[in-house]
C-alpha cells in the first residue's frame, strides 16, 4: 500500500508503529480510558481516526505533559463534557430550523 493512502482502520500492530508505542500499552490504555474502544472483528482489534486521534492525545498527555494515567482520564472526561452543551445547542437550533422550515413551506 502506498504511503501517502489514507485507510480506515489499521490493528494494533500498525498503530503501536505509528505511535511509537508497543501493543500492549495500547491495551492497557484501553482498559484504563473508556472512551477508548476499538473496533472487534474475529477478535482482533481495528482502530479507526477517532480512536487513532485519541491515542495520540492519551500519549501526549502522559508522555508529554506528565499526566498520570488518574488525571488524563479527568482531562479526557472534562473534555467529553464540554462537547455535550454544544451538541444540544446543534440540536436545539436544527430543530429551530426546521420549525421555521415547516413555517415557509
Amino acid at each position: 500500500m502506498p504511503k501517502n493512502e489514507i485507510r480506515r482502520y489499521y490493528t494494533i500492530s500498525e498503530v503501536a508503529d505509528i505511535l511509537g508505542l508497543e501493543p500492549h500499552v495500547i491495551r492497557y490504555w484501553e482498559k484504563e480510558f473508556p472512551q477508548l474502544r476499538p473496533r472487534r472483528v474475529a477478535g482482533r482489534r481495528f482502530y479507526g481516526p477517532s480512536e487513532l486521534e485519541l491515542l495520540r492525545r492519551i500519549k501526549r498527555l502522559l508522555y508529554e505533559e506528565g499526566y498520570t494515567i488518574a488525571g488524563a482520564r479527568k482531562v479526557l472526561a472534562r473534555a467529553s463534557r464540554k462537547d455535550l452543551p454544544s451538541e444540544r445547542l446543534l440540536r436545539e437550533l436544527r430543530q429551530e430550523l426546521e420549525r421555521l422550515y415547516r413555517m415557509l413551506s
